[in-house]
């Protein structure tokens, strides 16, 4: 938590919140393309 004080004050709040909500996009799309991915053997069955 420490180092993430310093790094707001020099970028700015907007951009924390924007890196923070890009990270979460990207875990969910991890999601997605996984059940993409078993789609076909899924339709299969």
């Amino acid at each position: 938590m420490e180092t993430i004080i310093p790094f707001i004050s020099e970028v700015g709040f907007p951009i924390v919140v924007t890196l923070y909500l890009l990270y979460r996009i990207e875990t969910k799309l991890d999601a997605v393309i996984s059940s993409i991915q078993t789609l076909p053997q899924k339709m299969r069955e």
